[in-house]
């Protein structure tokens, strides 16, 4: 307790200085602007960067602090581009209201879907399965590895948020509650593994696939995502050995609980469900309306008499999924324009960047650009986001039943296998497929469709 009052004038020093180094350096670089919408600089870089890789400094430093230092970040951002720089839409109030237009629909699907998906953690839990577990897995180090292998397999059909909470209420059961950082890394980096060769796996990956990326060019991306698994997977499942063995046998008299089996079942399927109809028959809905999240939710209710959810999980899922949303709505104000031409070196670059940034916008920047081996990209902005906690869903998800995982430092420290594997899987990739860049992807999809012939049957 002492170490976190401490930490309260620094947090806040720290927060002045981004505000000063925004007060300071944006009236004088303010003054050679000729437009309200005008990208300033400090030594080449763009403030927006700066005050962004500040939030994300002081996350890393002040992790018992978060919350506070995510929407300190924020408010300091928005304020910076209201002032100064405006936005992609306008300048200004007005251009953050059309911004935010835009974004709500990102932010209010990854809210109920985070909301939504540690009900359902909290219902797989209660089912007994895994419990179970220790039956079907090997008692050694070997054990954990193949933990880690359902949740990739899981991945590739799941969301992997989804995956990557049931792994973590797996281990936290088979591991008597004792789960080392380094596997949580592991069990982050395989839920985002799993979902990258797959168009239904991940939000990135059903992107390209709305875009006309053909499922078969995502796919590809299982060459380094599979080699990468075994890579991190061993040494996070040694680590995890030796920190806490897996329970050798399941408890005695166990009765699965099959309701909540089945509402689990309902609660993914309907997400699957909703987000491949949405994508394939009403693209425009995905707009409007958080359809994914909403859907989760209509049967979490529904089934509600069925099993009481365990609403009490909510109040602390609040605050790590307001933190992520933070992060996310910061990341949506970054001038992602600035990023490189297609080739494999930016395509190995934006793995990184997607560490710390939403992968999303470089997802849509990536299609507007063109020019990509989709499989590369698919692996580099899915798993890419593993090297860090909050690089993904999925990491802040876990990170909310672990709070333990919030430290940038000893998340790098025991998961250093997640960046070692990602650097080796793209350069196998690399060696045994080449680079294949699609260079008619902006072809086919801004070409005007074929006209309708009618054919006569009189």
């Amino acid at each position: 307790m002492g170490m976190q009052r401490r930490m309260a004038p620094v947090g806040a020093l720290a927060i002045v200085l981004m505000a000063s180094l925004m007060i300071g350096t944006g009236p004088a670089l303010a003054a050679a602007a000729s437009s309200p919408v005008q990208l300033y600089t400090v030594f080449g870089i763009p403030i927006d960067f700066i005050l962004f890789a500040l939030t994300l400094l002081g996350v890393a430093i002040f992790h018992h602090r978060t919350l506070e230092v995510a929407l300190s970040g924020l408010a300091a951002i928005t304020l910076y581009k209201v002032v100064f720089t405006g936005f992609k839409f306008g300048a200004g109030v007005g251009g953050l209201g059309l911004h935010m237009q835009h974004e709500w629909v990102i932010l209010a699907n990854l809210f109920l879907l985070l909301m939504g998906f540690a009900l359902l953690s909290r219902h797989f839990e209660k089912s007994q399965i895994p419990e179970e577990m220790p039956a079907f897995l090997p008692d050694d180090w070997k054990g954990a590895f193949l933990l880690l292998v359902v949740v990739f397999v899981l991945s590739s059909f799941l969301d992997n948020i989804a995956a990557a909470l049931i792994g973590g209420t797996m281990a936290r059961h088979v591991f008597r509650g004792r789960v080392h950082i380094g596997y949580l890394a592991g069990i982050v980096a395989a839920s985002n593994a799993g979902g990258s060769g797959s168009v239904v796996g991940d939000t990135t990956t059903t992107m390209m696939w709305i875009d006309g990326i053909s499922p078969l060019s995502v796919v590809e991306a299982y060459v380094a995502a599979s080699l990468a698994m075994v890579i991190f997977g061993i040494p996070a499942a040694l680590q995890q050995h030796r920190y806490s063995p897996i329970v050798k046998d399941a408890p005695r008299g166990l009765a699965i609980d099959w309701i909540r089996v089945l509402i689990v079942a309902l609660i993914l399927a309907v997400a699957i469900l909703a987000n491949v109809t949405a994508n394939l028959k009403y693209p425009a809905l995905l707009d409007l309306i958080p359809v994914i999240g909403l859907a989760v939710w209509i049967v979490i209710l529904l089934t509600a008499p069925l099993r009481r959810p365990d609403w009490e999980v909510m109040p602390e899922t609040f605050k790590g999924t307001i933190f992520l949303l933070a992060l996310v709505t910061s990341a949506s104000m970054m001038p992602v324009e600035q990023l490189p031409l297609a080739s494999w070196q930016t395509a190995l670059g934006l793995g990184f960047v997607s560490a710390i940034f939403d992968n999303i916008p470089l997802t849509a920047l990536a299609l507007k650009q063109g020019g990509y081996d989709w499989g590369y990209l698919a692996y580099a902005v899915g798993f890419g986001g593993s090297m860090i906690w909050f690089g993904s869903s999925a990491g802040v998800a876990l990170a909310n039943m672990y709070p333990e995982a919030r430290s940038v430092g000893l998340w790098l420290r025991h998961g250093w296998h997640v960046v070692l594997a990602y650097v080796i899987g793209f350069f196998f990739m690399l060696a045994i497929l080449g680079w294949k860049p699609d260079a008619d992807h902006k072809k086919r999809v801004d070409a005007p469709l074929p006209p309708i012939v009618e054919v006569s049957t009189a």
